[in-house]
């Protein structure tokens, strides 16, 4: 049996709480841990605790913007592959960028 791929999809929300705001997707080949955030600084943080967990990739909800990607990015440090999903202007934050927001 090959070994489980372990992924992470952060999405920002308003008053989100990442620590109660998250589920688990498992299937036999990939786990997605999906975790809300309410600003790029908490999606920093989440950084170690991810890497500990054995999280190998993350991917980005459109409401980071150029620089909230660049944050996570700088904070992953290597241990992980950064990915983001593309929105200039993200429809669920009234059509900004979330670095017009954050």
């Amino acid at each position: 049996m090959s070994a489980i791929f372990k992924a992470a999809f952060i999405f920002v929300a308003p008053a989100a709480n990442p620590s109660q705001d998250y589920s688990w997707v498992r299937t036999n080949e990939v786990h997605v841990k999906t975790i809300a955030v309410s600003n790029y600084q908490q999606a920093c943080k989440l950084m170690d605790s991810l890497s500990e967990e054995g999280i190998k990739a993350v991917e980005l909800c459109g409401g980071f913007g150029h620089q909230g990607v660049a944050d996570v990015v700088k904070a992953a440090n290597g241990r992980m592959h950064v990915g983001v999903v593309r929105f200039d202007k993200h429809p669920c934050l009234d059509f900004a960028s979330g670095d017009a927001l954050f």
